[in-house]
């Protein structure tokens, strides 16, 4: 561990519970009694409930309550797709280009010059190459094995992710030509109703800035931030797909308390992102923090699996 992290740690004493946490350290404690530690520690405050009223703290309550079997596919980045062609089609889904167990079973030399490689059970363990012969194999599948190893459920309780059985998928590289910026459009979809739409840009830049900006269903800019992420300094162009969006996020999310559904808009096609049941785990602060209000006046617990 590096200076800088360690001086992070000190600085930060609960960033020390939240690791240990995410691998899975504290695998006797309670989901209840880890998520008021958690969130006393991420939001700064005490998490309610019994009377939850917040957005971030009706996500917990559904984490702990709403037990939809349905659940752990739609978070399986490879089962979903079975979801996805059934509901609305397989011409929304990126291209597969395979599926494996186990990261020795990928035969790099049968993929193309350009490719995604994507864990299925949890965030973060992708592998992009646009140029093959430029590709660290070795390094890939090391990151790729540490993601396989493991269980993305004891970070923050996510308790879909717990009985996911873990595989890579490849899926074809995606590239909007006009800007070569792929933006990835997530809308924040309460009981089938898309209430807000988070426009995230800039990742694949140098600078390594990612902007986050959100709009109204109508594509007006909202005063609306994560209070530690970065946003655009004037608006994005509206996406030309995006009634059909609305439409699909419709779909998808009916029946739902709350659901964030994305998608792409590559060469103006559209395709299916992914479903996300319970974004930065709930557990990340808006600026102003009255959003976290209005959302949560939006989510409807009365809908959840277990009051149905």
């Amino acid at each position: 561990m590096d200076l800088k992290r360690i001086t992070k740690f000190v600085k930060q004493p609960q960033l020390i519970f939240l690791s240990l946490g995410h691998i899975g350290v504290f695998k006797w404690m309670k989901d209840e009694t880890y998520l008021k530690i958690a969130f006393y520690f991420k939001m700064g405050k005490k998490l309610d409930l019994n009377k939850p009223k917040t957005y971030s703290e009706k996500l917990q309550w559904l984490k702990l309550n709403d037990r939809d079997p349905n659940y752990t596919s739609l978070v399986d980045k490879y089962e979903v797709r079975k979801f996805i062609e059934k509901t609305i089609g397989e011409n929304y889904l990126i291209p597969l280009l395979g599926v494996w167990y186990n990261v020795d079973e990928i035969d790099f030399d049968e993929l193309p010059n350009e490719f995604v490689l994507k864990c299925t059970h949890d965030s973060g363990g992708v592998v992009i190459c646009k140029d093959k012969r430029e590709l660290d194999i070795k390094k890939a599948k090391k990151k790729l094995q540490k993601s396989m190893k493991h269980n993305y459920y004891w970070g923050q309780r996510e308790w879909p992710y717990k009985n996911i059985t873990p595989k890579i998928i490849a899926e074809k590289y995606m590239i909007e030509t006009r800007d070569k910026d792929l933006k990835d459009y997530k809308f924040m979809c309460f009981n089938g109703v898309p209430k807000v739409v988070l426009v995230v840009s800039n990742r694949n830049k140098k600078n390594n800035n990612v902007l986050m900006d959100f709009y109204d269903p109508e594509w007006n800019k909202l005063n609306l931030k994560r209070s530690n992420k970065k946003s655009k300094d004037d608006s994005h162009e509206k996406p030309i797909n995006l009634d059909n969006m609305l439409e699909i996020a419709t779909i998808l999310s009916r029946g739902y308390p709350f659901i964030r559904v994305d998608f792409y808009e590559v060469n103006r096609k559209l395709y299916f992102g992914e479903l996300t049941l319970y974004p930065a785990s709930g557990m990340e602060k808006f600026s102003p923090d009255e959003w976290d209000n209005v959302l949560g006046t939006w989510t409807d617990l009365s809908i959840a699996y277990n009051n149905r």
